[in-house]
C-alpha cells in the first residue's frame, strides 16, 4: 500500500483550515493544520509534506515571508490562499516561488483540482522522458534530471515553475508559443489563471542572465515568447 500524500495547511482561521483538511482527507490525503506563520517551518520539517496550502494573512510571519523561507529550504510546491484578488498579490506570490494561488472564497472542487494538478506536475519530474534531458548552450546548461540550471559555471536558484518554463522553451529553440499555450503546458489545463502569470515568470528568468550570450527568452510582440538562439 502506497503512503498517503501529505499536505500542510496553513491558515489562521481554524474553521477554514479544518474544512480544507476534511475535503483533502476525503480525497485520500494526509493533512496537518498550522495556524501561525511562525509555526510553519518547524511543522514543515517534522511533517515533511509533499505540498503546502499557504494563507497570505497570518499572525507572526505573513504568507509572503513564509513562502520565501520555504523556498530557501525546499522546492515542495506551494499553493497560496488569499482573500485578496488583486493582481499585485498574485504576482508577488508567484515571484516568491508559489506554484499556484486560490482566491477565497473558493469552491472545494476548484481547490481539489488545483491541488491534484500541482501534485501531478511535481511528480512528473520523476518520470523519464524520451527527449533530451540535458540542454547545452553558450555558458548555459539546463538539466532536467536534477532540475538545475548552471550558468557560467555556477548553479542558479530556479523555483520549479521558472525551471519548467525555461526548459520547455529551450527544448524548442526559436519556436514561438502564446501565453495561453505556455499556461497550458507548464501550469496544466486545469490552471485558472491569467497570462500575467507567464509574464512574471519570464521576467524573473531574464533577471538571472546577461543579454549577450547568443540566446535569450525573447518576446514576440502580439504573440508570446520563444527561446531565441542566434
Amino acid at each position: 500500500m502506497s503512503e498517503k500524500v501529505k499536505i500542510l495547511i496553513v491558515d489562521d482561521d481554524e474553521h477554514i483550515a479544518e474544512l480544507v483538511s476534511l475535503y483533502l482527507i476525503r480525497e485520500g490525503y494526509e493533512t496537518r493544520e498550522v495556524y501561525s506563520g511562525d509555526e510553519v517551518l518547524k511543522s514543515f520539517k517534522e511533517f515533511n509534506p509533499q505540498l503546502v496550502l499557504l494563507d497570505l494573512m497570518l499572525p507572526g510571519m505573513d504568507g509572503y515571508e513564509v513562502c520565501r523561507e520555504l523556498r530557501r529550504i525546499s522546492n515542495v510546491p506551494v499553493i497560496m490562499l488569499t482573500a485578496k484578488g488583486d493582481t499585485f498579490d498574485k504576482v508577488l506570490g508567484l515571484e516568491l516561488g508559489a506554484d499556484d494561488y486560490v482566491v477565497k472564497p473558493f469552491e472545494p472542487k476548484e481547490m481539489i483540482a488545483r491541488v491534484k494538478a500541482v501534485l501531478r506536475r511535481y511528480e512528473s519530474k520523476e518520470k523519464p522522458e524520451q527527449s533530451s534531458r540535458v540542454l547545452n548552450f553558450t555558458n548555459l546548461e539546463i538539466n532536467m534530471d536534477n532540475y538545475t540550471v548552471i550558468y557560467k559555471g555556477e548553479e542558479l536558484n530556479f523555483p520549479p515553475k521558472e525551471f519548467e518554463l525555461i526548459y520547455f522553451l529551450a527544448q524548442r529553440p526559436n519556436q514561438v508559443f502564446t501565453r495561453d499555450q505556455l499556461l497550458d503546458k507548464i501550469w496544466g489545463y486545469e490552471y485558472i489563471g491569467d497570462t500575467r502569470t507567464v509574464d512574471v515568470h519570464v521576467k524573473r528568468i531574464r533577471e538571472k542572465f546577461d543579454t549577450n550570450e547568443g540566446w535569450s527568452v525573447k518576446t514576440v510582440w502580439g504573440v508570446g515568447y520563444k527561446f531565441e538562439v542566434k
